[in-house]
């Protein structure tokens, strides 16, 4: 499982900076919020890529937004693939984290 206290920062391009607000309207701070929050629960998304490993976050915002999103590490930054809102068995299993 991944540490996140190995890693320095987010990694944020154009190519990644504006697609989760056009497609969910998840904003880079509400996603880079998740990381500082708890409860957050992070997993292994395997299948997803070949080229490097991906893993998931169910966590929320400091509004309490509860937000899905799935990433990876590059150059020990957290690169966000993708982030929306949690669906519903995404929320039951955070639910029951302790949230």
């Amino acid at each position: 499982m991944i540490d996140l206290n190995q890693l320095t920062g987010f990694d944020w391009d154009a190519g990644n900076r504006d697609k989760n607000w056009q497609k969910h309207q998840v904003s880079t701070g509400e996603c880079e919020e998740v990381f500082f929050n708890l409860p957050l629960l992070l997993g292994d998304s395997p299948g997803h890529s070949t080229a490097e490993t991906r893993y998931l976050a169910l966590g929320q915002t400091n509004a309490g937004r509860l937000i899905f999103i799935a990433f990876t590490v590059r150059n020990e930054k957290i690169r966000v693939i993708s982030a929306r809102d949690m669906s519903e068995k995404e929320r039951d299993l955070y639910d029951q984290s302790g949230s």
